[in-house]
């Protein structure tokens, strides 16, 4: 079983057909995008991937701000939302679903605020920290962009404070039981998912597994994809790279 959680940049505009394009090359069975829209560029990149297979959708788009970042889920197998006392309340910007595949599990897919907006990222961040901590509905994933990290490691160059306050959640995560899938199998490896206008990377881009789930994970990459329009170009389908995992 494959699944890719990629935040396609400001409702994927022009990109959206070469980022549909990406999305079949890789064959994934559920796909968590993050910075979604109601655009008709994000809504033509959703039919298309309904057409493609992953006809099974929940998006979190607001018909009266259609510009507005949100989140699609789409999958192989029927989906159905979630809701469980104390989790996030920021509807565009996380999603719990249960996915029936052949053995169910649940996904959770957040597009976290970034530090500039902190009384919407840190509240979020603290409730799945909570979520997870009283977790007892078996198999579960949760990712996207947490726009957060672990200090030094997940930073090219050190950003001041930026990471101190994120840099708990990602540890919080770990002390619950949940284990982020590229450091679990890649251990102190630096990549980077995303870079400033500075080229300074940041390994913004996560997914954590329950303890019911780890034993499973074979394989975790982060994708730039290719765009042919702009072959020598590393954001050239998105300004973040895509998590790729792979579970038996």
């Amino acid at each position: 079983m494959r699944m890719v959680f990629w935040n396609i940049r400001a409702g994927g505009g022009r990109r959206a057909e070469a980022i549909g394009d990406q999305l079949l090359a890789w064959q994934p069975d559920v796909i968590g995008l993050s910075e979604f829209r109601g655009t008709p560029a994000s809504q033509s990149l959703a039919a298309r991937l309904a057409e493609g297979g992953w006809s099974h959708q929940i998006q979190t788009t607001d018909s009266k701000q259609p510009a507005r970042n949100a989140l699609l889920l789409a999958s192989r197998w029927p989906l159905r939302q979630r809701k469980v006392a104390g989790m996030p309340v920021l509807r565009d910007r996380w999603l719990l679903a249960k996915v029936d595949a052949p053995q169910p599990f649940t996904i959770g897919l957040l597009h976290a605020p970034n530090y500039t907006s902190p009384e919407l990222k840190y509240p979020l961040l603290e409730a799945i920290l909570d979520l997870a901590q009283r977790w007892r509905f078996g198999p579960a994933l949760i990712g996207g962009d947490t726009n957060s990290g672990l200090r030094d490691l997940d930073e090219e160059t050190p950003f001041g404070p930026r990471f101190y306050r994120e840099y708990d959640f990602i540890e919080g995560m770990g002390t619950r039981g949940w284990a982020d899938a590229f450091r679990h199998l890649h251990g102190s490896r630096r990549e980077y998912t995303w870079y400033s206008h500075r080229n300074n990377g940041f390994r913004l881009d996560h997914v954590f597994l329950s303890p019911h789930m780890t034993p499973f994970l074979t394989a975790c990459r982060h994708d730039w994809g290719l765009n042919p329009a702009e072959p020598g170009r590393r954001e050239g389908l998105s300004d973040h790279a895509a998590v790729v995992i792979d579970l038996e």
